[in-house]
């Protein structure tokens, strides 16, 4: 019998599920399904979605085009929580409608951050400079 390690990660399932519930929560964004003024007129990326093991949770990483008024698309999103998680059960035949979680996803500042470091003169020299001990 094998055993599952911790560090393992989500299983194939777990990330297959969270797959669909991100284009199922993609197609309502895209065809303005849901009845809300700053929905209608923000379009929005569904980034991510991670779901919990017993596939009762699903966070969902989101960014509005452009990244403008983010707050304000988080609150609408939350605001259709309810609509959104019936349609998604609705669309997913699973055993429970799995409850969403609207975050602001981080992952493009964070990597535009990150460019922005290794650009910097100094650290560009660092990373130019010849490794004098490989000479010697």
């Amino acid at each position: 019998m094998r055993h599952k390690e911790q560090s393992e990660g989500p299983s194939v399932r777990v990330l297959r599920v969270g797959e669909q519930v991100r284009h199922v929560l993609s197609e309502i964004l895209a065809r303005g399904d849901v009845h809300d003024d700053v929905l209608a007129t923000h379009p929005v990326s569904v980034t991510e979605v991670r779901m919990s093991p017993d596939l009762r949770h699903a966070t969902v990483f989101v960014k509005p085009l452009l990244g403008k008024d983010e707050e304000a698309v988080l609150k609408a999103l939350r605001t259709n929580t309810a609509y959104l998680q019936r349609e998604v059960a609705h669309r997913i035949r699973m055993k429970y409608a799995a409850k969403l979680k609207f975050l602001a996803d981080e992952s493009f500042d964070e990597a535009s951050h990150i460019d922005q470091l290794l650009r910097d003169p100094k650290v560009a020299r660092d990373l130019a400079a010849p490794d004098s001990e490989d000479n010697a």
